[in-house]
């Protein structure tokens, strides 16, 4: 059954209290190719091919590209040198997320505050400075490969300047100051970047990110969450809620004080026959990691009409999952006195989003398949209409849309 923490939702920490999160400073991926994915998330998904860090401007280890839309920003890494730990990773793991970093007002004081906590170090704090500001991080490890950083900034590279277009970090350059005049004007990064303006996605920032462990580590996880970054569990799923005639899978969401970061943790349950989670751990090198991001939008219609005119490819449901969809949605917004959906059931019919309803609201998800070969990361597409929650009364279809594609792998 779906459970709520007997702990309180939200309590905002003091500006003084080093594990004050502030935002999602950013989401690092290692991948096989930075410049050829950043080309694949910026046509498909719309992002802006915003700055690199690079040879060019003095990176000599890695290439990282900065992309963005909204308050999403995306770092690609990709290793230049056979022994970079991105291209190490890459050869175990496939591309994928590495780092969900955080903007703290003392990155220093975060960590040293994690590590009491309990946490075991990535890396110890590190200072990026140069004439217009400073740049601290300090990492330490969470489940399988992935690490979070703390991320303090002043002067340029405050976060707000960031936001406003500002350079991330010393040593990265804003893609437009490659070329100049007639060359900058038909650059291929230029020209993508121009597009997207004009022809928004919608992505606003990012919901929340699933991460997927192993079986009989997600209370594990949920414990090093709560003593070391002092999240509090959120919503509790376990293999009732998230199940069909063959799989299952367990799930806590652990939430940050503020409840701005949110942080669901999957582990495998029992099933006649494999898990999406399992499925993930086989392709995953039976390594914990990032299994998906939920990209929020305040417009779902527009945004999975724009994603699928680029080429994204999204999970299929059967038309029987609207014959029952409405009933269902609007009779428990009419229990709890809640609007009505609002928007066009037809054309949610025709793009194939997923449509959930609770005692707050209602929201609107749909899900893309694996974005590489292997059967790893995906994204969600989310518009929230009160709902708080992640769609229980869409788990059934959605996991049977999942085993469909699997079958088709050959992994069920």
């Amino acid at each position: 059954m779906t459970t709520m923490s007997p702990a309180p939702a939200a309590h905002v920490k003091p500006s003084n209290d080093p594990l004050q999160l502030i935002d999602v400073d950013h989401v690092q991926f290692y991948v096989g190719n930075a410049k050829q994915a950043a080309f694949f998330y910026a046509h498909c998904f719309g992002f802006q091919i915003e700055q690199v860090g690079d040879l060019t401007s003095g990176y000599r280890d890695a290439a990282h590209y900065l992309l963005t839309q909204g308050n999403i920003r995306f770092i690609l890494t990709s290793g230049l040198s056979p022994t970079h730990p991105s291209n190490m990773e890459v050869a175990m793991f496939g591309d994928g997320v590495k780092d969900i970093a955080f903007t703290v007002f003392d990155a220093e004081k975060a960590y040293e505050r994690a590590v009491k906590n309990g946490a075991e170090s990535a890396y110890e704090p590190r200072v990026y400075k140069d004439d217009q500001g400073t740049v601290r991080m300090a990492a330490i490890k969470t489940f399988g490969r992935v690490v979070h950083t703390f991320v303090s900034r002043t002067g340029a590279y405050d976060l707000t300047k960031v936001k406003q277009g500002g350079l991330f970090k010393p040593r990265f350059r804003k893609m437009e100051m490659g070329g100049s005049g007639h060359n900058a004007a038909i650059s291929p990064v230029v020209s993508i970047n121009e597009y997207n303006k004009k022809n928004p996605c919608g992505l606003k920032y990012v919901d929340h990110l699933v991460g997927n462990v192993e079986l009989g580590k997600m209370n594990y996880w949920v414990k090093f969450y709560e003593d070391v970054l002092e999240f509090s569990m959120f919503k509790h799923f376990d293999d009732k809620d998230i199940a069909t005639d063959f799989s299952a899978l367990m799930s806590k969401v652990m939430a940050s004080g503020n409840n701005l970061i949110k942080i669901p943790i999957n582990e495998p349950a029992p099933g006649k026959k494999k898990s999406q989670v399992q499925e993930y751990l086989d392709w995953h090198s039976n390594t914990p990691g990032v299994q998906h991001l939920a990209l929020r939008t305040d417009d779902e219609l527009h945004s999975i009409a724009a994603l699928r005119a680029r080429g994204v490819d999204f999970l299929t449901l059967p038309d029987t999952y609207y014959e029952k969809v409405w009933d269902r949605v609007n009779g428990t917004l009419k229990t709890h006195g809640k609007p009505e959906v609002k928007e066009d059931h037809k054309k949610i019919h025709d793009l194939g989003i997923l449509v959930d309803a609770d005692d707050e609201g209602y929201l609107l998800q749909l899900f893309t398949k694996p974005l590489q070969d292997r059967p790893t990361l995906f994204f969600e597409i989310i518009c929230r209409r009160g709902s708080q929650s992640f769609g229980k009364g869409n788990f059934k279809a959605l996991f049977e849309a999942l085993e469909h594609e699997q079958a088709r792998r050959g992994n069920l």
